[in-house]
């Protein structure tokens, strides 16, 4: 039972050693097995060689491993399986061993804004938006002064530190139209540029749509009033959202003309509109030093702390009739002494407190200043109060009289995600790259000025607010409480209307700068078709402008107006913006980081940990702001990713996700190199050798979709195919050649490289890509090369090559090479992967491989052609074999791999060795001698394949009759009389040899010119080293009167005993395997290892032993381990 695969002496469980301890050195599975070396397999007593196969020592027997399995003598170290059996049960060992070439397009304008009025003059336009007229005041009033801080200056700190990462960007090469899409896609690479310069587009848009908004509600709110539709706005929120919508839809048709004159218009008027604008903001400051010692202007009433609205204050008195007296008390009836008596009941907290008028210019003088630092955030429908108690906010179910209330929930995140939007319009400027004269410098200078002009503003306007208004009156968010009035303009001097009309034209050329921005955005995506869809919107007006990219912007704008709500609108910009300002710092991070050669901007003052510092503040503001809309956006961002990877975005624009992966890829092989992988991580990494046919298309589709079910759709695959001849005269059909091949693998789904490799001969080629192929520890360790179906019929190339050398010499390298080869056979009856097969997988364990042949089906299992069939493992026992205990250790084994299978152990008597072995052997020796003679020249070879025809006549009726020439014919040593030594006599009955000379007399009737005569000596001596064996030619007789070649061919009619061996493994194999599995679905069978000589008769006797083994099997792989052990039983 201990006993190696060619260990002739009988071994007991006895005499073997004793498990030792875990060895950390030892080899993963196989542990401290007992096994005989190499050089112990067959050199013993008599130096058993292929030379000598039988020694002649008449007393010496042979073990039924060296009768029968003969033929994986050429496995050398590899053990078998009742060694491997009886060894682990003696396991000890624990631990294993160890280009784009973007072409400028023309255009039909020249480009000549310059930096102040093509982005300084933008970006402050932008930023200077809605919020800071209409929302800042209330802003400051809730965070208090400094919480508001800390919102103002982060957020002018994302966006500066964007900034500064985008003009890095930004000069480091020429940035056509397009701007931060632009910059993202080419730094990021075309899906995650596509996708964030998606949702910058739409965020533009409803950018504008937000200004939009802004200007209406100034405009209805304050400056005109009486044209409000549908009742008083003051009132009623309804009301005043509904006249957003109406009126803002008319601005978006006027802002959509302007913006349809073109980029120049709006440009020429942004100095004039951004002069008034500055000009408003320089009032409000000069109204603060007026009112430094405070102002009567603004009269609130205040009712104990609670703020009151002004209407229906009056005079802001409690006298009884007074219109707060009515207000908060009400006429009752009461009964006293049995009559009904008018009276009057109040608001208990009314009658409690006192009211009074209350200034809500201070003035800095007053010292109002240390009143605003605290927050004072409110829950929805609470009172505006100067304390924050419970008791004072809320109301307890008590009527909303004409007191102020907030209008939402607030906190700091809440805040911070309404202010963002305000310092978002850094990228104004960047949008019109196309219009600019030189990006490159226009695009650094004004952005960062006009963000450090715009961060001065607010915060300065923050402290000054702060000390100067009452915080009352800022929490006011709609002056309520003055009578719908704009806090900031009855702030400035020397009167409201500078403020009003300041920040309506400011809020309106926001817009018009967002509806410039926006056009051309979509047109430099659509331009790069990463979205095919939106192809149409590429094409430009005879002007230049993107009439098409307009409309589409002017619909989606529309759509944000008929929300009507800046504060529902301001979050989700939040979010959008954010995502943009936060892949722009990655994008520079990641460049430094890598140290692209070409990553040399101009602009030298930025830094890796502030862009990376930019992106963290990016991300965590989303989720400050809102974690649903931030969510939301990312889930959106996603597929527009996986939308754009789909449609097929091939750009190569030297992105630096690609660098990225680069420099990810070699760490990952320097990692790798470190060491062989243990044989829990090892997996199949298939070198695919593949066969192209005149057109070069490959020969065998299924060998693709066989690699594909191996992986089960995952890991690498490299398929290689070799065209012979020069490599620079063939350079353009290897070129074709991989095109074939991509189109294969994408069709058959193989997720892998590919590669064609020219060389003088096939297998040169073959060996070359074993050999080279691969990188590091990402080199192929399992070859798949398919049968070579006609290998027998095929002229020798013009090269000499023969038709099989190819085959044999992949195997020979890939062993040599320490690579698994796996030969499917019968390929065109494998199933493609679509279809879905049932029955078992048999699997013919000989020779121990690693566990390779284990592997392999489970993993074939896992595709869902192979998934329906069952595992079947069969093993080879010998009479001396303990066939009951090799199947109980085999079952004992399979359940520590976790592998479900049935387990059957076959025993292979000590038969003789047929008559009809020795002939077929005999033929197929004679066959390749005349093949080597002739040199096979063209019309020999055809001779050669005439007789190949008629040989397999021979066969097939010696197949018919094998039965009968297995049983009764034989091989045994006699003592030869004459010459003292032993002999080898292969006996027949009569009955039998005169079945023989039919058979060759039908033959022999038809004879041919060109047909070689076999010699007719008396009997064949097949002779070694050492000993003789004599057998008679009673098989075959030969009519004397059949004509001779011109030069006769003198045949070898000593055939080798060690073919005779491996073909009586052969035969006996076969003849197994189809009685046990002729059913099927799959026969996995170990491949005997090929011959290490590459002499001719070799080679072919090779073929010819594997044509035997696998005679009459429909489907079978043949697999040749590496040696490596590829499983385990530890976890």
């Amino acid at each position: 039972m201990g006993k190696n695969l060619y260990d002739v002496e009988s071994t007991s469980r006895s005499n073997e050693p004793s498990p030792e301890k875990p060895n950390d050195n030892a080899k993963p599975f196989l542990g401290r097995f007992n096994l005989l070396q190499p050089s112990q397999l067959f050199l013993r007593k008599g130096e058993v060689t292929d030379e000598a196969p039988f020694v002649n020592n008449k007393k010496e027997t042979l073990s039924g491993y060296e009768k029968n399995l003969y033929l994986y003598h050429e496995s050398g170290d590899r053990p078998i399986i009742s060694s491997i059996l009886q060894s682990f049960q003696n396991y000890s060992a624990t631990t294993p061993a160890p280009s784009e070439v973007e072409a400028a397009q023309p255009s039909s304008k020249k480009a000549g804004l310059g930096w102040m009025s093509g982005v300084y003059f933008p970006c402050m336009q932008n930023i200077f938006g809605i919020i800071l007229f209409i929302r800042f005041t209330w802003l400051v009033g809730t965070a208090g002064v400094i919480q508001a801080f800390f919102i103002v200056f982060g957020c002018c700190c994302v966006t500066m530190l964007t900034a500064i990462s985008m003009s890095a960007i930004a000069t480091n090469g020429v940035v056509p139209a397009g701007g931060p899409y632009y910059m993202i896609s080419r730094n990021l690479g075309p899906e995650l540029g596509g996708a964030i310069g998606l949702l910058f587009y739409v965020g533009t848009t409803f950018a504008a749509a937000m200004y939009i908004v802004g200007a209406v509600e100034i405009l209805i709110q304050y400056m005109t009033p009486g044209i409000a539709l549908f009742g008083d706005p003051l009132r009623d929120n309804d009301v005043l959202y509904n006249n957003l919508r109406i009126y803002g839809s008319v601005m978006v048709v006027i802002v959509g003309l302007i913006n349809y004159l073109g980029v120049q218009t709006v440009s020429k008027a942004a100095p004039l509109v951004l002069f008034i604008v500055v000009l408003s903001i320089t009032s409000v400051y000069v109204g603060i030093g007026v009112n430094y010692e405070g102002s009567d202007r603004l009269q609130m009433c205040v009712l104990g702390t609670r703020l009151l609205s002004a209407e229906g204050s009056g005079n802001c008195t409690k006298a009884e009739g007074s219109e707060l007296w009515n207000i908060f008390c009400k006429h009752v009836r009461i009964v006293v002494n049995n009559r009904v008596e008018d009276s009057f009941e109040c608001d208990p907290y009314f009658e409690q407190n006192e009211v009074k008028l209350v200034s809500g210019i201070k003035g800095i003088e007053s010292g109002v200043f240390l009143d605003s630092l605290g927050s004072w955030y409110l829950e929805e429908n609470q009172i505006i109060a100067s304390s924050i108690n419970s008791t004072e906010i809320n109301r307890d179910g008590a009527p909303e009289y004409n007191q102020v209330l907030a209008d939402l929930t607030t906190s700091f995140t809440v805040l911070v995600g309404i202010f963002f939007p305000s310092v978002t319009g850094i990228m104004a400027g960047c949008n019109r790259s196309g219009d600019l004269a030189d990006p490159q410098k226009a695009i650094p200078l004004g952005t960062i000025a006009a963000i450090l002009t715009t961060s001065f503003v607010y915060i300065s306007c923050l402290f000054l607010f702060g000390a100067t208004l009452d915080p009352l009156l800022m929490r006011d968010k709609f002056g309520q409480s003055i009578g719908g009035k704009l806090v900031v303009a009855n702030m400035a001097w020397p009167n409201e209307w500078v403020i009003l009309i300041g920040s309506f034209l400011a809020t309106t050329g926001a817009g018009l700068q967002s509806l410039i921005s926006a056009p051309r955005l979509l047109q430099a995506i659509a331009k790069d078709e990463i979205v095919p869809c939106l192809k149409m919107f590429g094409v430009q007006a005879s002007n230049g402008e993107p009439r098409r990219a307009l409309f589409m912007s002017l619909l989606i704008c529309e759509c944000g107006v008929l929300l009507g709500n800046v504060d529902i609108l301001a979050p989700l910009l939040s979010m959008f913006f954010l995502m943009l300002y936060g892949t722009v710092n990655l994008a520079c991070c990641l460049q430094t980081l890598l140290r692209s050669p070409n990553w040399r901007p101009r602009f030298k003052f930025y830094h890796w940990g502030c862009s990376l510092l930019g992106s963290v503040l990016c991300v965590a503001v989303m989720f400050m702001t809102s974690w649903l809309y931030a969510i939301i956006a990312l889930g959106l961002a996603v597929v527009l990713y996986k939308y754009i990877k789909y449609t097929g975005a091939e750009k190569e624009w030297g992105d630096g996700m690609r660098g990225l992966a680069l420099s990810l890829a070699r760490f990952s092989l320097l990692h790798l190199e470190q060491g062989p992988p243990h044989c829990k991580n090892w997996r199949p990494q298939i070198l695919l050798l593949s066969k192209l046919e005149e057109d070069f298309t490959p020969v065998h589709r299924k060998l693709f979709s066989f690699a594909h079910q191996l992986k089960a759709g995952k890991g690498l695959t490299i398929c290689v195919s070799v065209l012979q001849g020069d490599f620079m005269n063939r350079f353009h059909d290897s070129e074709i050649a991989k095109k074939s091949l991509r189109a294969v693998m994408e069709e058959e789904r193989v997720k892998g490289f590919f590669d064609v490799i020219v060389a003088k001969h096939q297998a040169e080629g073959v060996s070359f890509a074993i050999q080279n192929t691969g990188l590091g520890g990402l080199k192929p360790n399992t070859v798949i090369v398919c049968w070579p179906r006609h290998w027998r019929n095929r002229e020798e190339t013009e090269t000499g090559d023969q038709p099989h050398s190819a085959f044999v010499t992949a195997i020979q390298t890939a062993r040599a090479n320490e690579m698994a080869v796996l030969v499917p056979k019968g390929l065109e009856t494998f199933p493609d992967s679509t279809q879905k097969l049932n029955g078992f997988i048999d699997v013919w364990w000989i020779v121990h491989d690693g566990g390779l042949l284990m592997l392999l089906p489970f993993l074939l299992k896992k595709h869902r052609c192979w998934s329906k069939c069952k595992l079947r493992i069969f093993t080879v026992a010998q009479l001396e074999d303990n066939s009951i205990q090799m199947k109980k250790d085999l079952k004992d084994f399979l359940y520590q791999l976790r592998i479900d299978a049935v387990v059957e152990v076959v025993e292979m008597t000590d038969a003789d060795i047929s008559a009809y072995t020795v002939e077929k052997t005999l033929r197929m020796e004679q066959r390749n001698q005349l093949l080597q003679e002739l040199h096979l020249s063209k019309k020999e070879s055809m001779n050669v394949m005439l007789m190949d025809r008629r040989c397999s006549i021979q066969s097939g009726l010696d197949l018919k009759h094998s039965s009968e020439l297995r049983n009764s014919s034989r091989v045994r040593f006699t003592e030869d009389s004459s010459s003292g030594d032993p002999a080898v006599i292969m006996e027949s009955d009569s009955r039998e040899l005169s079945t023989g000379s039919d058979v060759m007399n039908n033959i022999s009737r038809t004879p041919s010119v060109d047909q070689p005569i076999l010699p007719p000596p008396e009997e064949i001596i097949l002779k070694s080293s050492e000993a003789s064996v004599h057998i008679p030619n009673n098989i075959g007789n030969h009519s004397e009167s059949q004509p001779a070649l011109e030069t006769q061919t003198k045949f070898d009619t000593q055939p080798n005993l060690a073919n005779v061996r491996r073909m009586h493994t052969a035969v006996q194999l076969n003849a197994t395997i189809r009685s046990k599995s002729e059913n099927a679905a799959l026969v996995v069978i170990n491949l005997p290892g090929a011959p290490r000589n590459t002499e001719r008769d070799q080679t072919a006797n090779y073929m010819e032993f594997l044509e035997v083994l696998t005679e009459n099997i429909s489907r079978v792989l043949m697999v040749n381990g590496s040696g490596q052990e590829v499983v385990t039983i530890y976890s």
